[in-house]
């Protein structure tokens, strides 16, 4: 097909915003536009009408007509699919359907025009890819933006550290040598917490229970030392008070958003996983699993990807060279779809034949008090089998209003979902949505039009839950995409620990583990 231009018009024959695909001048789609109502016969249906030299293929969108003028040989079945797909996007980049609604979104129905045509010809793409594309959304950008926070946080530590220093030097100008035995402790609580903050994590927003500690310590040693001196140089002070602030506004219920922020189009927040209550051993083993799935609303996996890492931690020197005996990695190093990656430094050899992580070369032991991944899994594929989570849900218009009824089931029972949240998009012109029946609870913001249904725990007992509300008319497809996040304390992957050796001594050695699922896209589109 060769695709001239697309255009959405009032049905008076008004354009409202117009793309050309092809070398065209102004006056000629002016003439070709203009042409358009007085081709369309009242009274009848159409999905499209022929001139000498052009063909029009439309379909009314509420009060507008979406409009694609192509040329006469092209495909009409190519024409008609390439309609309904202009029909999707429109509801989706304007936040209403009308003169108003398109004039103020002109621009991005225009990006989104020109990823669905090229030169005149339709590109393989569906509204999941579109979104990405326009979005321009970046993994590398996450990971520069999950490093400086890191580094930010590591230069607040190191700045109360210098802070706390130069209380303690005042304190000795002042009053000589007695209080020094005091501080003594703190300072070394300090040092500890320093060295263990000067690793950057694999994975920012993990957090480990050791550091953790560490760090509240070095908070109330450093408490103790300022509280004796009241006219200590304060860095950052201000900002400090402005953040106080902002947080005592969280606390009350307000909602802060900073400024600039598209609340529609912004990420759906993810859960925080909790520190885990495990009782840390010399030997620390843990494992984290991120979820990354596209479903489509009438069934099937447009995209399924597991991406998994196991991390050993270590505490004393003695046990730097440990030896893990992994459980049910058999099945996965033979699978075509589920693939192991050992460290570089792990004997691999050893890995497949006996599916033991250990050191290729005892001289290079693991370091100490540092999280070191040892293996890594990545499982992506189309099967339903691996979805864990799915949303059923069914739009009905009537006319006058849009009943919606939606379902959740959880397919893998093994799962425990924690924190559980599905967004569920509302048109802007359908009103405040009425809920009639709900397992869990709800809430509906206005400014993202938007319904999240929220639930703590979904596990075995209730693995299934259902929600019923009601808005005014409106388009089934402006209830998609719909996007859920939770975290789970179990993983999908059935990789666990059988026991960690001493290879010298040929003995057993006491281990503590922890795992956890966390959610980075989840859609039904």
């Amino acid at each position: 097909m060769v695709l001239l231009a697309a255009a959405v018009c009032t049905k008076g024959g008004k354009v409202l915003v117009s793309r050309q695909f092809v070398d065209m001048s102004r006056s000629r789609i002016e003439g070709l536009l203009s042409a358009f109502p007085k081709l369309i016969t009242s009274g009848k249906q159409h999905t499209f009408v022929e001139t000498e030299s052009v063909r029009y293929v439309y379909q009314a969108i509420e009060k507008l007509f979406i409009v694609l003028i192509t040329t006469k040989n092209s495909n009409i079945l190519e024409d008609l699919e390439t309609l309904r797909l202009f029909a999707k996007v429109i509801p989706e980049y304007s936040h209403s359907v009308d003169e108003m609604g398109i004039a103020d979104n002109a621009f991005n129905l225009i990006f989104a025009f020109d990823e669905i045509v090229a030169l005149g010809y339709r590109e393989s793409v569906n509204p999941q890819m579109i979104r990405g594309f326009i979005e321009m959304d970046s993994h590398e950008e996450k990971v520069q933006l999950a490093v400086r926070q890191s580094q930010e946080r590591e230069a607040k530590a190191e700045m109360k550290k210098k802070i706390k220093e130069m209380d303690l030097k005042r304190k000795e100008e002042r009053g000589g040598r007695r209080g020094l035995p005091g501080y003594g402790s703190s300072g070394m609580g300090s040092r500890a917490y320093d060295n263990s903050s000067s690793v950057v994590p694999v994975i920012a927003d993990t957090i480990a229970v050791d550091q953790t500690s560490k760090y509240s310590m070095s908070q109330s040693s450093s408490a103790r030392a300022s509280t004796g001196v009241n006219k200590a140089m304060k860095l950052g002070s201000k900002r400090g008070n402005v953040d106080s602030f902002v947080d005592q506004l969280k606390n009350e219920g307000e909602d802060i958003r900073s400024n600039g922020v598209n609340d529609r189009n912004r990420p759906l927040e993810t859960p925080v996983v909790p520190p885990s209550r495990v009782q840390i051993e010399n030997v620390h083993l843990r494992v984290e699993e991120k979820l990354s799935v596209v479903l489509n609303r009438d069934g099937g996996v447009e995209s399924f990807e597991l991406h998994g890492m196991m991390y050993n931690k270590v505490f004393e020197e003695r046990f730097n060279r440990v030896a893990i005996y992994l459980k049910n990695s058999e099945r996965h190093t033979t699978s075509e779809v589920f693939m192991l990656q050992p460290h570089p430094n792990i004997d691999k050899q050893r890995f497949l034949s006996e599916h033991v992580i250990s050191l290729k070369n005892p001289d290079k032991p693991f370091p100490v008090n540092t999280d070191i991944g040892v293996l890594k899994w990545r499982l992506q594929s189309q099967d339903e089998t691996y979805v864990p989570f799915t949303i059923n849900c069914w739009p009905n218009d009537s006319g006058d209003s849009c009943e919606v009824n939606v379902e959740y089931e959880l397919l893998n029972r093994s799962l425990e979902l924690r924190e559980v949240q599905i967004e569920i998009p509302i048109p802007s012109n359908a009103g405040a949505p009425v809920v009639s029946e709900i397992d869990g609870n709800y809430q509906f913001e206005s400014r993202r039009n938007s319904l999240f249904w929220r639930l703590e725990v979904i596990e075995q007992h209730n693995s299934t839950g259902t929600l019923v509300f009601t808005t005014g008319s409106a388009n089934p497809d402006q209830f998609f995409p719909i996007r859920i996040s939770f975290y789970s304390p179990k993983i999908i992957s059935d990789i666990s620990i059988d026991r960690v050796m001493e290879p010298l001594e040929n003995s057993s050695l006491k281990y503590s583990t922890e795992s956890s699922l966390v959610v980075d896209k989840y859609e039904i589109v």
